[in-house]
């Protein structure tokens, strides 16, 4: 932009001062100048023009190539990793317990008999009496809060806890909810603000009258007792749970959840269990006197379209890579980088993508179905896809698997982008070699420009003194003509 600046100055300089003498030699000598300049200076500016619309193509080339193969690589591993493309469980009867997946699991011949012969449950209990509203003050004192194991007495009801002792200091854990001017309404806030695995509410019936509603976690290990003191009037141990609470009805019993797996009687405290089958999340939704069967199901459809969408998308990319390096037209043909990403490409399709598959099995793309056509595109043989997916599921599924020994066509097509956007020998040289030469020649530029500027002041001043000679010699030419003509006029 400076340069560009000096020219308009120099040549307006130019300008004024060969028009104040231009009438020396009636020569129009600014347009001369910068004629004789465009002249001398016009092959070097054309090449320089030409290399930085090339240079300028070249960078835009090298962009679209590292985005397009990065944005295959992040689609493929949101595919893959997404969970659709592996085996999911499947639960013969979904009315006592369903099963999903555990994000990564590997559940290919998973086979499980599962027979739940109790859910867990959690304490509940209401209060018997109502109160007139669920905002009538009931009273002030400390509710004392023990949670824990529950005790029983002969009829089934509940004696007590023996609780949890988290500080070690041999007494039970408890906890103490302050009460000031409570109503249900406070009440049921200063147990919930406590966070304690119980969790109070106020039910209003069709006049208007509360009752306390109070809810524990699910697990034999969560029941609880809820009693008052410090209570002049009495009234908040109207709802303590236990033994001292005739006011409240426990109307459930905390328990675990029985399970029996392929013949293993085991307890568990929730009915959200994912630590009995490996890589599977069961839910308990009933029981059943008979095993549940729990087996897997390969996702073949899936799977498929997986195939024939990483072909659409390489296919994208191909054309993409080929256009950039056509040796006629291509603005990368004699590109490095991109010559190297092509290489990989071509032979991805007989990469060997599970070196541990058993004999027999596919182990490349080509085995699968993938064909390379004559163009270097590729396409789908569905037959032989088809007898691969039927006869080994579980190569087809840990082909598209996020397998961590760097097996598989996520951790191929992750490597190839690795190596093609590198900065050292990748995309990402050219990258910097292409700015760099930019930048380089941004120098030459204004170096070319410098030296137009000093020629156009150069002649500018050679034309002017030439201006001002001519002007002179026409002086005295007037002089002289004018006085010849005063002596032929004085001779008459």
């Amino acid at each position: 932009m400076a340069s560009a600046t000096t020219t308009s100055v120099t040549k307006s300089a130019a300008s004024v001062l060969l028009t104040s003498l231009n009438t020396g030699s009636g020569v129009d000598t600014d347009a001369l100048v910068t004629g004789l300049v465009q002249a001398q200076f016009s092959s070097k500016t054309a090449a320089l023009t030409a290399r930085s619309e090339k240079l300028t193509a070249q960078l835009s080339g090298v962009s679209t190539l590292k985005s397009a193969i990065t944005d295959f690589a992040a689609a493929l591993d949101s595919l893959v990793k997404g969970g659709t493309l592996q085996s999911q469980p499947v639960s013969s009867n979904n009315s006592v317990l369903t099963a999903t997946a555990i994000s990564g699991a590997k559940l290919t011949g998973l086979t499980a008999s599962i027979r739940v012969d109790r859910l867990a449950t959690a304490q509940t209990a209401v209060s018997n009496a109502s109160v007139a509203s669920k905002s009538e003050v009931i009273g002030s004192g400390t509710f004392t809060l023990k949670l824990g194991t529950g005790t029983y007495d002969a009829s089934g009801g509940l004696t007590g806890v023996t609780g949890p002792d988290a500080d070690g200091d041999g007494i039970e854990d408890t906890i103490a909810i302050d009460i000031t001017n409570g109503s249900l309404t406070s009440i049921a806030a200063a147990i919930n603000a406590k966070r304690a695995g119980v969790t109070a509410s106020v039910v209003t019936d069709t006049d208007g009258r509360a009752f306390l509603s109070l809810r524990g976690e699910t697990g034999a290990a969560k029941a609880f007792t809820l009693e008052a003191s410090n209570d002049p009037s009495g009234n908040l141990a109207e709802f303590n749970v236990g033994p001292n609470g005739p006011g409240m009805n426990v109307t459930g019993k905390a328990g675990n959840a029985v399970i029996s797996v392929d013949g293993i009687t085991v307890e568990r405290a929730s009915n959200s269990v994912s630590d009995l089958v490996e890589g599977v999340k069961l839910d308990l939704v009933g029981v059943s006197s008979s095993a549940v069967a729990l087996s897997t199901s390969v996702p073949t459809a899936a799977l498929s379209n997986a195939v024939e969408d990483f072909v659409f998308t390489y296919n994208l990319l191909l054309t993409e890579l080929q256009k950039q390096t056509d040796p006629i037209t291509g603005d990368l043909r004699a590109d490095t980088g991109a010559q190297n990403m092509m290489r990989s490409l071509k032979g991805l399709t007989m990469r060997d993508l599970l070196p541990g598959a058993p004999a027999g099995a596919p182990r490349t793309l080509a085995q699968l179905g993938v064909l390379t056509n004559r163009d270097g595109t590729l396409s789908v043989n569905n037959g032989t896809l088809t007898k691969a997916m039927a006869d080994y599921p579980a190569a087809l599924e840990a082909m598209f698997s996020n397998a961590s020994d760097g097996s598989g066509v996520l951790a191929a097509m992750n490597s190839i982008k690795l190596n093609a956007t590198s900065t050292l020998y990748g995309l990402g040289a050219s990258t910097t070699r292409y700015n760099q030469a930019k930048s380089d020649l941004v120098g030459q530029q204004d170096k070319l420009t410098e030296q137009k500027d000093k020629m156009t002041t150069r002649l500018t001043q050679q034309f002017a003194s030439m201006n001002a000679r001519v002007a002179a010699y026409k002086s005295t030419q007037t002089f002289m003509e004018n006085q010849i003509k005063a002596w032929t006029n004085g001779n008459n």
